[in-house]
């Protein structure tokens, strides 16, 4: 008994420590995982009163790895909240708009957050529902995965070239007397996108960083950080967009959008699937995958799909771990190192997975539940905030970070990120083309 409630405890500490990632920009779940790597063995020593009471130093690890995965899964929920109330730009200033970004400026903010919540819940559910076939397909007696791995560098380059094909920005930089430049030199841009950041990718991957006071030093941390969140907020700042009182009411859907909605749950986790087991493609890549799949859809279910895709790729990246022995996300690695990882080749899974799914069974349900009131009071509040003074605030959360992650020389490649990340949102293409800071060196490596 008090191991199961030792279970719901670091899970719902978990749960909170998600809310705090998700909610704060810059700080990463990833490296939540690699610090409590390094304290394993001081957690170890102060809960060694347990030993007391039956609960063994592997089972305390285990608790461990319960805490990083609510915590990682929670993160999926809650991200949506700063993603959708900050870094809007105005409508007419930036084609790349989130479609969140675009509900918040007509006053729909919470709507943006509740459709989020939803799709991340779906894909909670339906992850269970297809777990075993997706256990026996990706491993034996099919072995998908390894058919997949010998032919890795096709499948990226086929995900590469998706990537590029599928961009439909037409190009405000250069704007025409009647109309805008066609569909191909947004595909040009994208390109050039993609090839700038994966050069960039190859270059800072030799980088030594190293932290000032000592703690994990991801170069990974500032470049993401420069690529997908300062550039936006940027953006706010110089265009000063007036975000309108936001309207509060349950989302309702009809027959149709109901319908459309589980389709966008569907494509979406099984978008998030592929995306937890190749390496080097992230959860937007996961949508543009979902989305092509689906075909057309608007943008309230854009939001579902893509909410669909990330959690459904943090679900699935820890049975990944049991099902083919790779980790695919600084969580699993931290996971990988704590405990014994033995391998799910037969009917019956693994205990140490079935420790983590129940954290995983009651991170989503608390998630979707604190999601929803985190949500609502942010839209309650979010017109009485100062809108501008908190994306600076944010901005300068994210640099102090870097430097005690990275050091100065993290300082310089955030401020070189920044700078490419401002392209997309300028050229008026989708920012996930930055993801070939790790598709082309992963690419390269497998060649």
């Amino acid at each position: 008994m008090l191991d199961l409630l030792l279970i719901v405890l670091f899970c719902v500490l978990g749960v909170i420590t998600g809310i705090a990632t998700g909610i704060l920009p810059g700080l990463h779940v990833n490296n939540v995982a690699l610090i409590f790597l390094s304290l394993s063995g001081t957690i170890v020593a102060s809960l060694s009163f347990l030993f007391n009471y039956g609960i063994t130093e592997q089972f305390i690890l285990i608790l461990i790895c319960v805490y990083i995965t609510a915590t990682s899964l929670s993160h999926t929920f809650h991200d949506t909240i700063p993603s959708t109330f900050l870094g809007a730009p105005e409508e007419d200033t930036a084609l790349s708009v989130l479609p969140a970004h675009s509900l918040l400026l007509e006053g729909k903010g919470y709507e943006a957050v509740a459709l989020s919540a939803l799709g991340s819940y779906g894909a909670v559910l339906f992850c269970f529902i297809v777990l075993y076939p997706v256990r026996f397909l990706v491993g034996s007696p099919i072995f998908l995965y390894s058919t997949l791995r010998e032919i890795m560098f096709w499948v990226l380059i086929a995900i590469s070239i998706l990537l590029i094909a599928t961009e439909k920005g037409r190009i405000e930089l250069f704007r025409i007397k009647h109309g805008k430049l066609p569909y191909v030199f947004g595909m040009l841009f994208a390109f050039m996108i993609f090839i700038i950041s994966g050069i960039f990718g190859l270059v800072i991957f030799d980088c030594p960083v190293d932290s000032p006071i000592g703690l994990s030093s991801p170069v990974l941390f500032p470049a993401l950080a420069g690529l997908f969140g300062l550039p936006t907020l940027l953006t706010s700042i110089m265009t000063k967009p007036k975000i309108p009182s936001q309207i509060i009411e349950k989302v309702k859907f009809d027959n149709k959008a109901k319908k459309a909605s589980i389709i966008s749950v569907i494509t979406g986790s099984l978008a998030g699937i592929l995306v937890s087991l190749i390496p080097g493609i992230s959860s937007s890549t996961g949508t543009i995958l979902a989305m092509t799949a689906r075909g057309e859809s608007d943008r309230k279910q854009t939001i579902i799909t893509l909410s669909s895709v990330n959690t459904a790729c943090g679900f699935f990246v820890i049975v990944a771990l049991f099902v083919i022995l790779r980790a695919r996300s600084g969580a699993t690695i931290a996971i990988g190192e704590l405990i014994a990882l033995e391998e799910w080749s037969s009917i019956m899974m693994p205990t140490n997975l079935i420790y983590l799914l129940m954290a995983i069974i009651l991170a989503g349900i608390l998630s979707y539940f604190l999601t929803l009131k985190i949500g609502k009071i942010f839209a309650k509040h979010f017109a009485n905030v100062p809108y501008i003074l908190l994306i600076k605030i944010t901005i300068t959360f994210v640099i102090i970070l870097t430097y005690l992650f990275t050091g100065f020389v993290g300082i310089i490649i955030l401020l070189v990120a920044t700078f490419i990340g401002l392209l997309p949102v300028q050229w008026g293409v989708r920012r996930s083309h930055c993801m070939g800071i790790l598709l082309i060196p992963i690419t390269l490596y497998f060649l």
